[in-house]
């Protein structure tokens, strides 16, 4: 159609309706749908948060509009978190909250670079990172990351392929699509990197709440007294809260940054919904221990996919961490969809091809194990028992 923007139109559609078009023709013989596609928590927000949830959304204020980088208590709440966590010094003024984690990185790829400019993405890449870029006439430059390097990406590796037009790096840890959780010193060099060729590091801690038990602090960012120079960290609540609906998620960066950054949430949001925010800001200091107790939960579900997959010939768990395992199939040859979209139709389980997530990523499928038990996470040895039929 003539009227639609050629950039637009260019964007492959979203995967994850896709797969679950293909799980419609599953016809139930092997059991129940087994539903791998889309990183939601598997079990209910605590019973507490529902009732201040339930009691902020009657009260009058809900229903008017909220200040564009939202509302105080929130962003108060969780500057607090960050700093308990990253021993930082991160200002309420330096918080702002938005409608989800994804919003906020079409906002800060909008801000960051104009149409021909560039952004780097190591590559699996989270596809909707890519397509905010293309949509906006932004090049991505891929960063190759390797199953032998556990799927993390090489500061070294990515200096020698920027360009004057790259305006950012783009990271995500833990990982999607891989699981792969970044040690801190590989974060260090990216900050380091991104502070000498003076572009942004934007970090992407979505899934930041269900790192491994032996990381206590992800990086040592907030910690260095220039982060303000080079680092937007984005942040969402909708995973380690169990309120993906809700669409509320949070960028830190320095007072200038968000000064500008508030002219595109104005036009793209207004403000974030204001029951949510109230909610969150409360169940950011009280629920701190059910927070832990989830994480704890997570690296089980993360453990029982890595003994089913231990257990197939031919199938391989290339990464794994926070919601996501990273597999390799065991049919060289053939398009990670036409696998994908097999295992959905013959045997009931969903899943994406690693082809959503970047170029020569045939051999890959990802799983997100987080939306089930650990149960059912082993129901997927025996169904794949039996070759598919390709």
């Amino acid at each position: 159609m003539r009227l639609i923007n050629p950039l637009v139109a260019a964007v492959a559609p979203p995967p994850i309706p896709e797969a679950r078009a293909w799980a419609s023709r599953y016809d139930g013989r092997h059991g129940p749908l087994i539903d791998l596609t889309q990183a939601v928590p598997g079990y209910a927000p605590h019973p507490d948060l529902v009732r201040k949830l339930a009691e902020a959304a009657a009260r009058p204020e809900s229903f008017g509009y909220g200040d564009i980088t939202g509302d105080l208590a929130l962003r108060e709440a969780y500057a607090a978190d960050i700093n308990a966590l990253y021993a930082g010094d991160v200002g309420t003024a330096e918080v702002a909250i938005t409608t989800g984690a994804n919003m906020g990185s079409f906002a800060a790829t909008m801000l960051l670079a104009k149409a021909g400019e560039a952004v780097m993405l190591p590559v699996p890449w989270y596809f909707n990172h890519q397509m905010n870029a293309a949509m906006l006439g932004v090049e991505v430059v891929p960063l190759p990351c390797s199953a032998e390097s556990g799927f993390v990406p090489d500061p070294d590796q990515a200096e020698r392929l920027l360009t004057d037009r790259v305006k950012a790096i783009l990271l995500v840890t833990p990982n999607n699509p891989t699981g792969a959780v970044y040690p801190p010193g590989t974060i260090a060099r990216f900050a380091d990197l991104c502070r000498r060729r003076g572009i942004a590091l934007v970090l992407d801690e979505t899934y930041r709440d269900f790192r491994p038990g032996d990381l206590a602090r992800p990086h040592e960012l907030f910690r260095d007294p220039f982060w303000r120079d080079y680092l937007i960290q984005l942040y969402s609540f909708s995973k380690s809260y169990c309120v993906p609906g809700y669409r509320l998620g949070a960028i830190a960066a320095s007072g200038p940054v968000l000064a500008e950054l508030t002219k595109i949430l104005d036009c793209v949001q207004i403000c974030a919904a204001r029951a949510g925010q109230a909610g969150l800001a409360w169940a950011i200091p009280a629920l701190s221990s059910w927070r832990e107790e989830n994480r704890a939960l997570m690296n089980r579900r993360g453990d029982a996919a890595a003994a089913v997959f231990a257990r197939l010939p031919g199938w391989e768990m290339a990464s794994r961490g926070a919601y996501f395992a990273y597999i390799r199939h065991p049919y060289p040859g053939h398009a990670a969809m036409q696998v994908a979209e097999a295992l959905a139709v013959e045997r009931g389980i969903v899943t994406l091809p690693g082809s959503a997530f970047g170029p020569d990523q045939e051999d890959y499928l990802r799983v997100a194990f987080a939306n089930v038990e650990a149960e059912r996470i082993a129901e997927v040895a025996s169904r794949l028992q039996e070759p598919l039929e390709l």
